[in-house]
């Protein structure tokens, strides 16, 4: 699997908001074979580090052969990018492509706990 990159947020006491589309995300459909098509968003607010995107890029990338369902996808983008980076917030949304009439997005998240 490609290893997800990092950089160091110039700006840790600030909260803002990253947004990360990538409009080409394939994959394949575990049971027919057939190809999927989908855009992945990706909303975090950075901690301590900040995601790289040509790493990110080929990660994503390595999808596109491997058969994988919608749901398990989305969730295994936010586990991995979560354990790269460490935010304080991520959310991953999967708007994949009509198939048979039906269209599906599937959205998960995480929000880091603080202990004060």
């Amino acid at each position: 699997m490609q290893r997800l990159e990092t950089f160091e947020n110039k700006y840790p006491q600030r909260d803002y908001t990253i947004t990360i589309v990538n409009d080409e995300y394939t994959s394949v459909c575990p049971m027919t074979g057939l190809p999927d098509f989908g855009i992945i968003t990706i909303n975090y607010v950075p901690d301590q580090l900040c995601l790289e995107l040509k790493a990110l890029k080929y990660y994503f990338l390595e999808f596109r052969n491997q058969g994988i369902f919608y749901e398990t996808v989305v969730n295994k983008i936010l586990d991995d990018l979560v354990a790269a980076c460490q935010p304080r917030s991520m959310e991953v949304v999967g708007e994949f492509t009509v198939r048979g009439g039906l269209r599906s997005v599937v959205k998960t998240s995480y929000a880091k706990i603080e202990n004060r």
